[in-house]
């Protein structure tokens, strides 16, 4: 295990001025910011995940450079706590599906301007979006091309992080040649992610998945008994649960538009495991996303069992509450690899528009949804899709989740594996690590994405 040194040694500020004739093009980023005494980045996310991701990148890039750093883009409340001042709400940009975009196609082109326009008056030296593809691509694109129409000195660099998901669709690796033309460098989360993009003439790196971050953080073992759960400031008084109590996660998504899809269903599948749990107690979380959590507080007064709100901002909140369930249900996201992460038992859901679960039908190329699912090649979580994502479904499975060990082990076996598949090799993290001088640094995503920013250099 690599440890981080207290002193940022990583990147001598002193290598790099010593070297300001030699030519750009021979120049990292770091030497190339040196010149302007400091790194500027512009940095966009448009969803919770992302959100999570760009903020502990930010804080890794601040640990690893020698230079102060100024950011300026579109993100949430995390990020803007690591020194982001976002353009606007992240959540204008959360929307998805193919059909649920169509009303807010207007919307998008209005702030897809504003950002591009913020990023050249920024004159950043780089430029990184995290997910949400959609939106992240057309703004590189368009940002490339504002640069060299008006022959703009000074291109930044661009970085994306999380590679569209090209192994899910049909075609999808075709699409892949395309963005070396916009993307400088692609960070990957997913095995073989990397030699694919590489294939096709992309740059990337693995460094593994954002989810590694929280195992690094804590030590995740499910120990933590029901009845020691203590919640502050929530919804029930006495902040801790009866230990005779049937305990599951509810995680209805981070978007609005998908929360008050999945919400009602949610709750009409709760009123039917009342009868066969007569002392159920739910814990709903709520993303980092002000509609949702608005949407979330008024429908409690419909709620059909005991539940309490487990907020967003502390991931250590957010594990004990795992910690305390028997069983989770979960709109399909990431947070379908952060529970086996903390190794629950979980149910994966997912309505969507009927056009797009068409769309999805036909041009899907995997059986699955979830990723611990896709990765392992197998159902280790069960899926309820589509008409399938029913109330009566819905509680059926759950309620043998509940009660059938062996169900619940498989997933705990399967979740070993699948942490094993999230993290890059000794041998490709120690080539990675000697290469960007972070011999002194404990490995984490973050760390190796900031380390391979500071270090690139563009041909």
């Amino acid at each position: 295990m690599f440890q981080i040194s207290k002193t940022k040694l990583c990147f001598p500020l002193s290598t790099f001025t010593k070297r300001y004739s030699s030519f750009q093009a021979t120049q990292s980023v770091i030497e190339k910011a040196a010149i302007d005494g400091e790194l500027r980045v512009f940095i966009v996310s448009g969803e919770v995940s992302g959100d999570n991701i760009g903020s502990r990148l930010m804080s890794s890039l601040k640990k690893l450079s020698p230079l102060p750093l100024r950011f300026h883009g579109v993100g949430g409340s995390l990020m803007c706590k690591q020194g982001l001042n976002s353009l606007f709400p992240m959540e204008d940009l959360a929307v998805m599906g193919l059909w649920e975009l169509l009303p807010h196609l207007y919307k998008f082109r209005v702030k897809l301007k504003e950002t591009i326009d913020a990023a050249v008056k920024f004159k950043p030296h780089v430029v990184l979006t995290v997910d949400s593809k959609g939106f992240s691509f057309r703004l590189l694109k368009e940002l490339r091309a504002r640069y060299n129409r008006q022959r703009l000195e000074n291109c930044p660099v661009h970085f994306h992080y999380v590679a569209p998901s090209f192994w899910a669709w049909k075609g999808g690796e075709s699409r892949l040649g395309g963005l070396s033309e916009f993307v400088d460098h692609l960070f990957c989360i997913l095995p073989n992610e990397e030699r694919v993009c590489r294939e096709h003439g992309v740059e990337a790196t693995f460094v593994g998945h954002p989810v590694l971050e929280d195992a690094s953080e804590f030590n995740l073992v499910r120990m933590c008994k029901h009845q020691e759960l203590k919640l502050e400031g929530l919804s029930i008084s006495e902040h801790s649960i009866p230990s005779d109590s049937t305990v599951i996660s509810v995680l209805p998504g981070s978007r609005l538009q998908e929360v008050e899809r999945m919400l009602p269903i949610f709750s009409k599948a709760m009123k039917l495991l009342k009868d066969p749990f007569p002392k159920l107690v739910t814990l709903i979380h709520i993303a980092s996303n002000n509609q949702v959590d608005h949407y979330i507080g008024k429908s409690l007064s419909e709620w059909p069992v005991p539940a309490i709100l487990v907020p967003s901002g502390s991931t250590q909140l957010k594990y004990d509450a795992f910690g305390a369930s028997q069983a989770a249900l979960c709109t399909s996201g990431t947070v379908a690899v952060e529970l086996q992460l903390a190794r629950l038992p979980s149910l994966v859901a997912y309505r969507a528009h009927f056009l797009t679960e068409l769309i999805i039908r036909y041009k899907a190329k995997i059986p699955y949804i979830s990723l611990p699912n896709i990765l392992l090649d197998s159902p280790i979580i069960p899926e309820a899709l589509f008409q399938a994502c029913n109330p009566s479904n819905l509680a059926s499975i759950l309620e043998r989740l509940l009660l059938d060990e062996k169900m619940r082990e498989r997933q705990v076996v399967g979740a070993e594996k699948l942490i094993q598949l999230l993290h890059p090799s000794e041998s490709r993290m120690g080539n990675s690590i000697h290469c960007t001088g972070l011999e002194s640094h404990r490995y984490t995503p973050s760390i190796l994405a900031a380390s391979t920013i500071l270090s690139y250099v563009k041909h």
